[in-house]
């Protein structure tokens, strides 16, 4: 009981150091606290201070698509010797990471979405949200007809293709809220998640170099438009406070931050518990899917009073709940377990959602002729979602399409967990 007490405290302390050194360290704020907390999780997972799993326990567990075994039918798998004294640790462990990865999704979700503008973002989409329209269209054909051509192939593959499209529409926040919401097994999400990463992080390089170059020469050149109220906008300003708000942690233990930002975090635990009353109302829907989706609207529709929305550094406090959530999950995944053949099938997929999307986008946008800043942008703020808005719109070295990618990537993150949802259970029954 101790030695699990310990895990838990691991759990919730290490990724504040991991967040503490992104803010004192430029190397490591590029690679960004998820990332460490995946890869810090890996390594603890493969070094034996975790209890090692066994084939037996790997049978009843993941060849089951269950995360661990229910404690009655353990001590039966035990008592016949199937299982050893080891494995019952390892299940023991394994059910306090369940339980820990599946709180962590709903509390962060509530916090992120809190402060938000949407308002304020769709008043500047301007054409960029024909252009997300097209978007949300490239990446639904390419992931369902991806699915069709994988989906067999891969562990649980239309969950996979639900945490695609999620991703491709909100960004990685959506892909660990459906990895939850679905219950998607830890192997098969690290190995999505990865994938998604390695291919992620080269195209955004290739948007932030060459990408702007050779999307302005197949699509139409960019027209300065203004909101609708047509008033002149401080875009350095803007940007200056969108790096602020997204990366800025300076301060949030102060008496004037904490105590509200203390208030906001009851309620999303409010907003969480919200989640398994909707469930009693509608006993058919999966409680994961309903506590999710319940989660998300209410977030929402907490974002749109004022004094929750100007709550100062709720961002933040999310995204370190996504840093335990990465920590939590990755700690789960044997290595010896990425290299079945099954596993590059996700690759595969991932890399066709990627750029068949990309490819489909580009050519709806040439057949409507969406300009080449705002379809590069819009797919920012969908794939990569808000925070990396800001530095493509740098490459583009146009600072008007800021409010676009914004405005673009915040309906992502709204519209993403439910358009997930829809899809795998859609697909899972094709």
């Amino acid at each position: 009981m101790v030695n699990l007490i310990i895990l838990i405290v691991f759990y919730i302390t290490l990724p504040v150091i991991l967040i503490w050194l992104t803010t004192k360290y430029t190397f490591l704020k590029k690679l960004g606290a998820v990332v460490l907390a995946y890869a810090l999780g890996i390594i603890i997972a493969n070094i034996g201070i975790l209890p090692k799993v066994s084939e037996a326990f790997l049978k009843e567990t993941v060849a089951k698509d269950r995360p661990y075994i229910p404690k009655t039918e353990a001590s039966e798998l035990y008592a016949v010797g199937t299982l050893t004294e080891k494995d019952l640790r390892t299940n023991r462990v394994a059910s306090i990471q369940d339980s820990v990865q599946s709180a962590l999704i709903p509390l962060a979700l509530p916090l992120i979405l809190f402060s938000l503008s949407v308002r304020r973002w769709l008043k500047f989409s301007g054409k960029g949200f024909l252009s997300m329209i097209l978007a949300l269209i490239s990446v639904s054909v390419i992931v369902a007809t991806g699915y069709l051509i994988f989906g067999e192939k891969i562990p649980e593959g239309n969950k996979v293709a639900g945490m695609l499209i999620g991703t491709y529409t909100g960004g990685s926040i959506n892909m660990a809220a459906l990895a939850i919401a679905l219950k998607v097994q830890p192997y098969t999400f690290i190995m999505t998640n990865t994938y998604d990463m390695i291919i992620g992080g080269l195209t955004i390089l290739f948007f932030i170099t060459a990408g702007p170059a050779v999307f302005r020469f197949f699509l139409p050149p960019f027209k300065k438009h203004t909101g609708q109220s047509g008033e002149n906008l401080d875009v350095d300003a803007l940007e200056k406070q969108m790096n602020e708000d997204f990366d800025d942690y300076s301060g949030i233990f102060k008496k004037e931050i904490i105590l509200p930002l203390l208030g906001s975090l009851g309620l999303a635990v409010l907003i969480f518990a919200a989640g398994f009353g909707v469930n009693l109302l509608l006993p058919k829907v999966s409680p994961t899917i309903s506590v999710i989706l319940t989660v998300t609207t209410l977030g929402v529709a907490a974002s749109f009073i004022p004094k929750v929305r100007q709550i100062k550094k709720t961002y933040q406090l999310g995204m370190y709940f996504i840093t335990a959530f990465s920590l939590v999950i990755a700690s789960r995944c044997d290595l010896s377990v990425f290299f079945q053949v099954k596993y590059l099938n996700i690759l595969y997929f991932v890399t066709y959602a990627y750029f068949g999307s990309l490819i489909l986008h580009i050519f709806l946008s040439w057949i409507f002729k969406v300009d080449a800043d705002d379809f590069l942008i819009t797919t920012t703020g969908f794939v990569y979602s808000p925070p990396f808005v800001p530095m493509v719109a740098a490459a583009l070295k146009n600072k008007d399409v800021i409010l676009t990618g914004l405005a673009t990537g915040i309906i992502g993150w709204i519209i993403g967990n439910y358009i997930g949802v829809a899809f795998s259970m859609w697909l899972g029954k094709i």
